[in-house]
């Protein structure tokens, strides 16, 4: 099995599996799809924002990252299950590509595409990302 490290050294998310709960600006197929971040401006500060987002939110949690990658555990509220979000920082494209998974189960009501878009909605408040 490809471990994170391994996966992020390739500048690969890990792929989405055959369920409806995952999103990745790096797949293939429609409904697993989400667009990545294009960024406006500097790159780093862009990146910078988008962890101290992903810091600044209680049930969320950085366990690893490097300077252009990041993996993060959300954990939902009532049930406590945990959620994987990956970021791939890309300066040469003015890109973060972006991935956010649930661990368990099948659906996900459409939590992690949420997840990701109220990121891209704060990012672009602040100025980070295009419109």
């Amino acid at each position: 099995m490809t471990t994170y490290a391994e996966t992020f050294e390739k500048k690969k998310l890990p792929p989405c599996l055959d369920t409806p709960n995952c999103v990745s600006s790096q797949a293939s197929d429609k409904p697993h799809y989400i667009l990545p971040f294009k960024i406006s401006g500097d790159p780093n500060l862009a990146w910078a924002e988008l962890k101290k987002m992903i810091t600044a939110h209680e049930r969320m949690i950085i366990t690893h990252e490097t300077e252009d990658t990041l993996h993060a555990e959300a954990r939902s509220l009532v049930l406590q299950f945990v959620d994987d979000i990956d970021a791939i920082l890309d300066t040469d494209a003015g890109l973060i590509h972006i991935r956010s998974a649930s661990r368990v189960g099948h659906s996900d009501f459409g939590v992690n595409r949420k997840r990701m878009e109220k990121f891209r909605l704060q990012l672009r408040k602040f100025h980070f990302l295009e419109k």
